[in-house]
Protein backbone atom coordinates (compact mmCIF):
# COMPACT_ATOMS: atom_id res chain seq x y z
CA UNK A 1 0.00 0.00 0.00
CA UNK A 2 0.65 3.78 -0.81
CA UNK A 3 0.23 6.05 1.90
CA UNK A 4 -0.65 9.48 0.89
CA UNK A 5 0.77 12.10 3.60
CA UNK A 6 0.27 15.95 3.99
CA UNK A 7 3.15 16.56 6.21
CA UNK A 8 5.32 15.00 9.32
CA UNK A 9 6.88 17.11 12.12
CA UNK A 10 8.23 17.00 15.28
CA UNK A 11 5.63 19.11 17.63
CA UNK A 12 4.36 19.21 21.20
CA UNK A 13 0.72 18.41 21.05
CA UNK A 14 -1.20 21.73 21.88
CA UNK A 15 -4.76 20.35 22.44
CA UNK A 16 -6.63 17.59 24.23
CA UNK A 17 -5.77 15.49 27.35
CA UNK A 18 -2.38 14.87 26.48
CA UNK A 19 -1.46 18.86 25.39
CA UNK A 20 2.10 19.13 26.36
CA UNK A 21 3.05 16.13 25.30
CA UNK A 22 6.36 15.70 22.41
CA UNK A 23 5.09 13.53 19.73
CA UNK A 24 5.92 13.22 15.93
CA UNK A 25 2.53 14.19 13.96
CA UNK A 26 1.71 12.29 10.75
CA UNK A 27 -1.05 13.77 8.89
CA UNK A 28 -2.46 12.08 6.11
CA UNK A 29 -3.84 13.44 3.17
CA UNK A 30 -7.77 13.22 2.56
CA UNK A 31 -10.96 13.21 4.28
CA UNK A 32 -14.65 11.81 4.17
CA UNK A 33 -16.10 14.25 5.13
CA UNK A 34 -14.80 17.66 3.12
CA UNK A 35 -12.49 17.86 0.03
CA UNK A 36 -10.69 20.23 1.85
CA UNK A 37 -11.04 22.40 -0.96
CA UNK A 38 -12.75 26.08 0.02
CA UNK A 39 -15.02 25.77 -2.96
CA UNK A 40 -17.00 22.83 -1.31
CA UNK A 41 -17.19 24.30 2.24
CA UNK A 42 -20.86 25.10 1.83
CA UNK A 43 -21.76 21.43 0.43
CA UNK A 44 -19.36 19.59 2.90
CA UNK A 45 -20.87 17.58 5.69
CA UNK A 46 -18.15 19.35 8.46
CA UNK A 47 -17.87 22.67 7.63
CA UNK A 48 -15.87 24.37 9.89
CA UNK A 49 -12.88 22.10 10.05
CA UNK A 50 -9.11 24.57 10.12
CA UNK A 51 -6.30 22.08 8.99
CA UNK A 52 -5.21 21.83 5.35
CA UNK A 53 -4.72 18.40 4.76
CA UNK A 54 -5.29 18.42 0.40
CA UNK A 55 -2.45 17.16 -1.86
CA UNK A 56 1.19 15.95 -0.44
CA UNK A 57 3.26 19.34 -0.36
CA UNK A 58 3.37 19.80 3.18
CA UNK A 59 7.04 19.59 5.03
CA UNK A 60 8.11 15.77 4.48
CA UNK A 61 4.69 15.09 2.47
CA UNK A 62 4.41 12.64 -0.61
CA UNK A 63 3.71 9.11 -1.33
CA UNK A 64 5.29 6.58 1.13
CA UNK A 65 5.44 2.29 1.43
CA UNK A 66 4.79 1.33 4.97
CA UNK A 67 8.57 0.68 5.60
CA UNK A 68 9.48 4.37 3.96
CA UNK A 69 6.79 5.91 6.25
CA UNK A 70 7.98 4.37 9.36
CA UNK A 71 11.24 5.28 9.07
CA UNK A 72 10.80 9.07 7.97
CA UNK A 73 8.43 9.27 11.62
CA UNK A 74 11.65 7.48 13.56
CA UNK A 75 13.76 9.49 12.03
CA UNK A 76 12.28 12.93 13.17
CA UNK A 77 12.39 11.58 16.68
CA UNK A 78 15.16 13.40 19.45
CA UNK A 79 16.41 12.24 22.37
CA UNK A 80 14.92 10.38 24.89
CA UNK A 81 11.57 9.98 26.27
CA UNK A 82 8.48 8.08 25.53
CA UNK A 83 8.26 8.07 21.85
CA UNK A 84 4.56 8.74 20.58
CA UNK A 85 3.34 9.71 16.71
CA UNK A 86 0.04 11.41 16.19
CA UNK A 87 -1.98 10.22 13.28
CA UNK A 88 -4.06 12.85 12.00
CA UNK A 89 -5.66 14.36 9.05
CA UNK A 90 -7.92 14.77 7.66
CA UNK A 91 -9.30 11.57 8.40
CA UNK A 92 -6.15 9.14 9.12
CA UNK A 93 -8.36 5.68 9.44
CA UNK A 94 -8.93 6.20 5.65
CA UNK A 95 -5.39 5.03 5.61
CA UNK A 96 -3.80 4.02 8.73
CA UNK A 97 -3.48 0.09 8.84
CA UNK A 98 -2.62 -3.29 10.87
CA UNK A 99 1.02 -2.76 8.74
CA UNK A 100 1.91 0.68 9.58
CA UNK A 101 0.77 0.08 13.19
CA UNK A 102 3.52 -2.84 13.44
CA UNK A 103 5.96 -0.99 11.37
CA UNK A 104 5.62 2.04 13.88
CA UNK A 105 5.53 -0.16 17.05
CA UNK A 106 8.36 -1.90 16.17
CA UNK A 107 10.07 1.56 15.61
CA UNK A 108 9.33 1.71 19.48
CA UNK A 109 6.29 3.98 19.14
CA UNK A 110 3.45 4.29 20.63
CA UNK A 111 0.27 5.41 18.16
CA UNK A 112 -2.12 7.81 19.00
CA UNK A 113 -5.05 8.59 16.28
CA UNK A 114 -7.41 11.77 16.08
CA UNK A 115 -10.22 10.56 14.01
CA UNK A 116 -14.07 11.98 13.41
CA UNK A 117 -15.12 8.71 14.50
CA UNK A 118 -17.28 7.47 11.41
CA UNK A 119 -14.34 4.97 10.62
CA UNK A 120 -13.71 1.68 12.98
CA UNK A 121 -10.11 2.12 14.44
CA UNK A 122 -8.04 -1.22 14.14
CA UNK A 123 -6.99 -2.94 16.85
CA UNK A 124 -3.54 -2.09 18.86
CA UNK A 125 -3.83 1.90 18.82
CA UNK A 126 -2.34 2.98 22.21
CA UNK A 127 -4.67 6.04 22.10
CA UNK A 128 -8.27 6.73 20.63
CA UNK A 129 -9.21 10.41 20.06
CA UNK A 130 -12.93 10.68 18.21
CA UNK A 131 -13.63 14.03 17.75
CA UNK A 132 -17.36 14.30 16.33
CA UNK A 133 -18.14 15.92 13.41
CA UNK A 134 -21.49 17.50 12.01
CA UNK A 135 -24.50 14.84 11.69
CA UNK A 136 -22.50 12.09 11.15
CA UNK A 137 -22.93 8.48 12.59
CA UNK A 138 -20.45 7.63 15.24
CA UNK A 139 -18.94 4.06 14.17
CA UNK A 140 -16.12 4.29 16.88
CA UNK A 141 -17.77 4.74 20.39
CA UNK A 142 -14.83 3.69 22.92
CA UNK A 143 -11.66 5.27 23.29
CA UNK A 144 -9.24 6.84 25.37
CA UNK A 145 -10.44 10.45 24.72
CA UNK A 146 -13.80 12.19 22.99
CA UNK A 147 -13.13 15.52 22.02
CA UNK A 148 -16.13 17.83 21.09
CA UNK A 149 -15.65 21.07 19.38
CA UNK A 150 -18.16 23.42 20.44
CA UNK A 151 -20.39 24.61 19.25
CA UNK A 152 -21.97 22.59 16.72
CA UNK A 153 -25.73 23.14 16.14
CA UNK A 154 -26.08 19.14 15.13
CA UNK A 155 -24.21 17.82 18.25
CA UNK A 156 -24.72 18.79 21.86
CA UNK A 157 -22.20 17.68 25.01
CA UNK A 158 -24.95 15.59 26.45
CA UNK A 159 -25.21 13.45 23.38
CA UNK A 160 -21.66 11.83 24.20
CA UNK A 161 -21.25 11.43 27.81
CA UNK A 162 -23.07 7.75 27.68
CA UNK A 163 -20.15 6.46 25.76
CA UNK A 164 -17.42 4.49 26.80
CA UNK A 165 -14.42 6.97 26.84
CA UNK A 166 -12.00 7.90 29.82
CA UNK A 167 -11.66 11.96 29.17
CA UNK A 168 -14.35 14.04 27.68
CA UNK A 169 -12.65 17.18 26.21
CA UNK A 170 -14.95 20.32 25.07
CA UNK A 171 -12.98 22.87 22.44
CA UNK A 172 -13.82 25.79 21.30
CA UNK A 173 -14.85 26.42 17.57
CA UNK A 174 -12.16 28.48 15.60
CA UNK A 175 -14.43 30.61 13.53
CA UNK A 176 -11.51 32.95 12.86
CA UNK A 177 -12.46 33.95 9.32
CA UNK A 178 -15.28 35.68 10.78
CA UNK A 179 -13.93 37.84 12.92
CA UNK A 180 -12.17 37.23 16.52
CA UNK A 181 -15.44 38.70 18.31
CA UNK A 182 -16.84 35.14 17.52
CA UNK A 183 -13.89 33.22 18.36
CA UNK A 184 -13.91 35.08 21.92
CA UNK A 185 -18.15 33.77 22.42
CA UNK A 186 -17.23 30.36 21.61
CA UNK A 187 -14.49 30.25 24.47
CA UNK A 188 -16.28 31.54 26.88
CA UNK A 189 -19.48 29.54 25.95
CA UNK A 190 -17.09 26.28 26.12
CA UNK A 191 -15.90 27.73 29.62
CA UNK A 192 -18.79 28.18 31.06
CA UNK A 193 -20.57 25.06 29.96
CA UNK A 194 -17.67 23.04 31.49
CA UNK A 195 -17.90 24.99 34.97
CA UNK A 196 -21.76 23.79 34.82
CA UNK A 197 -20.63 20.27 33.75
CA UNK A 198 -17.41 19.32 35.28
CA UNK A 199 -17.28 15.82 33.44
CA UNK A 200 -15.81 17.92 30.16
CA UNK A 201 -12.37 19.59 30.52
CA UNK A 202 -11.48 22.81 28.40
CA UNK A 203 -9.49 22.45 25.76
CA UNK A 204 -7.43 25.02 24.17
CA UNK A 205 -5.65 25.30 20.96
CA UNK A 206 -2.40 25.68 22.31
CA UNK A 207 -0.35 26.42 19.19
CA UNK A 208 -2.83 29.40 18.31
CA UNK A 209 -2.73 30.70 21.54
CA UNK A 210 1.21 31.24 21.56
CA UNK A 211 2.14 31.60 17.89
CA UNK A 212 3.75 28.31 16.52
CA UNK A 213 2.92 26.16 14.12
Amino acid sequence: MSYAVKEIFLTVQGEGVRAGTVAVFLRFAGCNLWSGLERDRAEAVCKFCDTDFVKTDGVNGGKFSVTELAEKVLSLWQGEGERWVVCTGGEPLLQLDDALIVALHERGFKIAVETNGTILAPDNIDWICVSPKAATKLVQITGHELKLVYPQDENKPSDFTHLNFDHFCLQPRDDSYLGAQKNATHSDAAFQYCLQNPIWRLSVQTHKTIGVP
